[in-house]
């Protein structure tokens, strides 16, 4: 007989607890920043937006589908390795994409960052590349700036102005000598010189008449002996389909689309990563009679993140660059993540899994929607999560933007996000005081209008160092209003399905609503500014607070079965009618006993 290996449950809850802390930690050094990233290089707010919303929406679909297979195939470890290293991988790979400008990039190695912010030194770039075009002026092709003087269309977005080449009508000098145009000292009559640049009157127009015909010859050479090289182009982009298409774009949509294309391919990767790993170990807990402790892996992760996007900020903002490479200072983030990332993978090999095959996620999912469709009280819970999570995306995608527009470094945006994760990971200290304040619908409420006095804060930002005390809110925003849906999970859920129930409203919040928050949010940036964002983020978090409450005291109450009260009660009266059958009996007795004594006596008598 094969005997039964016993489960350390210490040892399974430190090991969950550091491998949650580890991937925490690397996704808390970039996913905060990678908005930021996104701007740098050049993308809209639109497509900054779109960026985000795809990849909550892959991470809605895949992650119980993979969840699901793996388990299926019994592949769950495999998956799990799988997950970090291809996830570090094409995080890397996103620093291959080139910028849409090139004075973005070059943004991050000056050595004046440290004293200057990100919004100053982009200033400085674009002052740099205005001022170069008019200083070349010996040149064969002569660029203009478009909507030199125009405001820049994207509030509280600075990105330098694009540039056209015009190289049809620009004239072609047919003296040896191309005159420039300078004018006297008061400025009235233009004067010609030969001199270029540099000073040699000799340079610029041979270079300018040898490349013009060099270019010419290229050109008439190329349709001499193709007949038609504008027809071969086209024949050849109309073959690449998709890269054809890619290629004939500018540069802005270009890098929009490879963005798009790379998140989509890492989200892949990284979201099959917390479902398997949380299916395995509930299921080896509950295999030993301990899956109430599952929860303390949570505190964990909110642990992790803190210390990954504070120890980020602090480190980032310390460097100029990566000399070796030349590379800017937000690589730091996609290194620390990928490195992370590998660091987890012998806590990965070592996680407690189990596999139980009678356990379907499936059918334990939709029986989980039914359960909270068919509450009332469950389905108001449902709303105000996605309407949470919408609300949420716009702090979460856009808050550095306004942290950055205000001066903020990332010395600044660190210590700010850390702060917030800290407040809501020591919540449990305060969850029994509020308990006995507060019934856990009032908490909902609180939780979700914490979170719309937060985003009409951010509105009014005005220093680098504005946003921190705001933070101190994420204590309710997050941590109560995660406590009340926990409890809503309970008084919903039947046995066996409270996991279930509770990854119905994560999906509807951190995925189904934060991915139909960031298209909206995007798009709301584009036209009217940051600010604006923040303002009707809060105005419509606090309308549903208020008409919350009066919904839930309006929904019909459906009283909870309460089984362990049931067994009890069906036992006190089991015994209650055990004891006066006992009773009956004994008085028949009794009586039946005193009966046959007095008839012995008359006898005798």
């Amino acid at each position: 007989m094969k005997r039964n290996k016993q489960i350390d449950i210490k040892r399974s809850l430190a090991l969950a607890g550091t491998f949650h802390f580890l991937c925490c930690c690397a996704r808390g050094c970039l996913l905060p920043f990678l908005t930021l990233y996104f701007r740098q290089l050049g993308l809209t707010p639109a497509m900054t937006g779109v960026v985000m919303g795809t990849k909550h929406l892959i991470s809605l679909v895949w992650s119980p589908a993979a969840s699901l297979l793996s388990k299926h195939y019994n592949k769950r470890r495999m998956v799990i390795i799988g997950s970090l290293v291809c996830s570090a991988a094409a995080a890397v790979a996103l620093l291959l994409v080139p910028p849409a400008h090139v004075g973005t990039r070059a943004a991050g190695c000056n050595a004046s960052d440290l004293i200057s912010g990100p919004t100053q030194s982009l200033a400085a770039d674009l002052l740099r590349s205005s001022v170069a075009p008019a200083t070349m002026t010996t040149t064969s092709t002569r660029t203009r700036p478009e909507n030199a003087t125009a405001p820049v269309s994207t509030p509280g977005l600075p990105r330098p102005a694009k540039t056209v080449v015009d190289t049809e009508s620009a004239p072609v000098p047919t003296s040896k000598t191309a005159p420039n145009r300078h004018y006297d000292d008061d400025g009235s009559h233009p004067r010609l010189s030969e001199k270029n640049a540099s000073g040699d009157p000799n340079l610029a127009p041979r270079t300018i008449g040898s490349s013009t015909a060099a270019v010419r010859n290229k050109r008439s050479s190329f349709s001499f002996f193709s007949g038609s090289g504008e027809k071969q182009e086209e024949t050849k982009e109309s073959r690449l389909g998709f890269l054809g298409s890619l290629k004939v774009m500018d540069p802005q949509h270009q890098l929009f689309f490879l963005t798009l294309l790379i998140v989509s391919v890492w989200e892949c990767a990284s979201a099959p990563l917390d479902w398997t790993a949380d299916d395995g170990l509930y299921e080896y807990l509950d295999l030993a009679y301990a899956a109430e402790r599952y929860s303390s892996t949570r505190v964990w992760g909110l642990l992790g993140a803190a210390c990954g996007v504070g120890g980020a900020g602090v480190l980032v903002s310390r460097l100029r660059c990566l000399l070796a490479y030349q590379m800017p200072r937000s690589a730091v983030h996609f290194l620390c993540y990928a490195s992370l990332a590998v660091l987890a993978l012998p806590a990965a090999a070592c996680l407690p899994l189990y596999l139980n095959k009678k356990r379907d996620r499936a059918t334990g999912l939709f029986k989980a929607v039914q359960l909270v469709r068919g509450s009332p009280l469950a389905a108001l819970c449902a709303v105000t999560t996605l309407l949470v999570g919408a609300a949420a995306s716009a702090v979460d995608n856009f808050l550095l933007w306004q942290m950055q527009d205000h001066g903020s470094g990332e010395l600044h945006m660190g210590l700010s996000l850390a702060l917030a994760g800290l407040s809501q990971a020591a919540f449990p200290l305060l969850a029994r005081r509020l308990s006995k304040l507060l019934s856990p619908g009032r908490v909902l409420v609180v939780g979700a209008a914490s979170l719309g006095l937060q985003c009409f804060y951010y509105s009014f930002l005005w220093a680098p160092w504005a946003a921190l005390p705001a933070q101190v809110l994420s204590c309710l925003s997050g941590g109560a209003l995660w406590w009340a849906v926990k409890v809503q999970c309970a008084e919903v859920a039947t046995p066996g399905a409270e996991k279930s129930v509770s990854r119905v409203y994560g999906a509807l919040s951190l995925h189904l609503g934060s991915g139909l928050g960031s298209l909206a949010g995007g798009f709301v940036v584009q036209q009217f500014g940051l600010t604006w964002l923040f303002r009707g983020a809060a105005v419509g978090v606090m309308a549903w607070c208020v008409c919350l409450p009066l919904l839930q005291w309006k929904a019909p109450r459906q009283r909870r079965i309460n089984y362990s009260r049931l067994l009890a009660a069906g036992a006190s009266e089991a015994s209650d009618s055990e004891s006066e059958q006992e009773r009956d009996w004994l008085e028949k007795a009794m009586e039946d006993d005193r009966s046959n004594n007095n008839c012995g006596r008359r006898i005798e008598n």
